[in-house]
């Protein structure tokens, strides 16, 4: 891992933070924010924290990822710049010239490309969070050889791609239902369907105001107009508990936080999507807990409903105990657990490992680069 200043990084939490002093996992400051913009996309905090991590609650054999101080040794490098929270910070309008934002980012490129491990690999085994869609904006083409940990790829198709990339869930906004141990959960979640946010949104997330014409007033639906808040969020969480099902429409991009958000409350989430990616997919299987339509299906008056209310109790009663099997895979804490989100997701990042060493290699011996 790089130890870059802490103004790339934890600074940006809290700007009293010596900039001279390394980050440490003594002085890493605690997450602060519990809603909003800046927990959503708080990846790059959680993975920068997973690898200060020195303690004995997760050995090292039972860790996807640990530091070495060689970095000649090393699988992979690091790069702790929360440029999500850069973004949620210092930019307020999209087209606002000369941010701190943009400053930062410059200085962070001129970092690695003055750096040995970056020239030596091209930047291929440079580990980089953008999980927010305008995180790193101005100059992440400049190192789009890197493994980038996103959310999705909805605004950066142009150099994303699985087979280099890593998908990373959002931290969800609800608190877990830790106690859902109810001896009938079916017929204690009295409402089928749930939806609470905001339904005016671009892109493929225009298919929620359609959405909203086609559910409103549906027996046993819940489709409403809300805005992130604290207070929200307990409410929804509320309603996500006595929901046998939440809907999972796109929002400005593919992914949103409400499907984790149904993952760590045990309602099945039903995903309206042509274009979503997953975390972890390669090892969870999601039509075993969750259900799809295409936004075509969903448009379609009355269908999407009849599919949901034609679902079994026992196949409902099957999802939800799946649910329950997989939500660990999806939080994030300090200390990191194992198969926790952190480890999970140096888990993908592990699995890119031997493709980028091929890369590395056709790259050193090719006359003509591919």
């Amino acid at each position: 891992m790089y130890d870059l200043p802490p103004r790339f990084n934890v600074g940006l939490m809290n700007p009293s933070f010596p900039n001279n002093t390394p980050v440490t996992a003594e002085n890493i400051p605690a997450w602060g924010w519990n809603d909003g913009l800046r927990k959503q996309h708080s990846v790059e905090y959680w993975m920068m924290a997973s690898l200060l991590y020195a303690g004995d609650d997760v050995s090292d054999s039972g860790r996807e990822a640990v530091r070495v101080s060689d970095p000649d040794s090393a699988d992979v490098f690091f790069v702790p710049f929360f440029s999500s929270l850069s973004f949620n910070i210092h930019v307020r309008h999209m087209a606002e010239p000369n941010t701190v934002d943009e400053q930062l980012q410059y200085e962070m490129v001129n970092i690695l490309r003055a750096s040995d491990y970056w020239i030596r690999s091209g930047g291929r085994d440079h580990v980089i969070p953008l999980h927010h869609p305008n995180a790193f904006r101005h100059h992440r083409g400049s190192v789009n050889s890197s493994i980038f940990i996103v959310a999705d790829f909805g605004r950066i198709m142009d150099i994303t791609k699985l087979a280099k990339d890593v998908v990373a869930p959002y931290p969800h906004m609800v608190e877990s239902y830790d106690n859902d141990d109810r001896e009938d959960p079916y017929e204690s979640r009295p409402t089928l369907l749930f939806f609470r946010g905001r339904t005016k949104r671009k892109d493929e997330g225009k298919v929620r105001a359609v959405l909203q014409k086609i559910l409103n007033g549906t027996k046993d639906v819940i489709y409403e107009e809300a805005y992130a808040s604290g207070e929200g969020f307990k409410a929804s969480a509320e309603q996500m508990h006595s929901a046998k099902f939440c809907l999972h429409p796109a929002g400005d991009t593919p992914s949103s936080c409400r499907l984790f958000d149904a993952i760590v409350s045990h309602c099945v989430p039903v995903i309206v999507s042509d274009k979503i990616e997953l975390p972890y997919e390669n090892e969870l299987d999601y039509k075993e807990f969750a259900i799809f339509f295409s936004v075509h299906e969903a448009e379609k008056p009355e269908y999407m409903v009849s599919e949901l209310r034609s679902v079994s109790k026992e196949k409902w009663v099957k999802m939800w105990l799946r649910l329950k099997s997989v939500s660990h895979h999806f939080e994030f804490q300090y200390p990191p657990k194992k198969d926790d989100a952190v480890d999970m997701i140096w888990r993908q990042v592990k699995q890119k490992v031997p493709v980028v060493e091929l890369a590395v290699h056709r790259n050193r011996r090719l006359k003509i680069p591919d």
